[in-house]
């Protein structure tokens, strides 16, 4: 995992306890909070994003932690972070670009969560097997039938 990675995972996930923290305590003033916010159904629809935005911090640590101590599980935490963290950056974009809503207090940090994810995805490719353990391009023969079998 690159130092850069590292860092935004730290950082993003940090800062999304620490939106939620600020949210539920009602800390951000009001002249920073989104427009309609006292509309009950916009602040219902904010918090649909709790649950979503707590994964991405989880899998993001998990990821952190799994690199750390050298387990390869963590491409696949990192993977799924950054899948969540991409969702939820188009989720929100989304959702401002219908209700004509341009405030860029709250799209920069979305458009943020929107387009990291894209530079890091393709370097995670968890497909990619270590087939160094396996025989390579050898046959065996079922006990029984005898058919030919491929041993990777």
């Amino acid at each position: 995992m690159s130092k850069t990675l590292r860092l935004l995972f730290l950082v993003t996930d940090f800062f999304f306890i620490i939106y939620w923290l600020i949210t539920f305590f009602h800390l951000i003033p009001e002249e920073y909070l989104y427009q309609d916010y006292q509309n009950e159904l916009l602040v219902i629809w904010n918090w649909s994003f709790f649950p979503l935005d707590i994964l991405i911090s989880a899998t993001g640590f998990i990821s952190l932690y799994l690199f750390k101590v050298k387990n390869e599980k963590w491409r696949a935490f990192a993977l799924l972070s950054l899948a969540l963290t991409f969702c939820s950056g188009l989720q929100a974009i989304a959702f401002w670009t219908i209700k004509f809503d341009f405030d860029l207090m709250w799209w920069i940090p979305n458009l943020f969560l929107l387009l990291y994810p894209l530079y890091f995805i393709p370097n995670l490719n968890t497909l990619n097997i270590k087939m160094s353990h396996y025989k390579q391009n050898t046959t065996t023969n079922h006990p029984r039938c005898g058919c030919v079998f491929y041993v990777l």
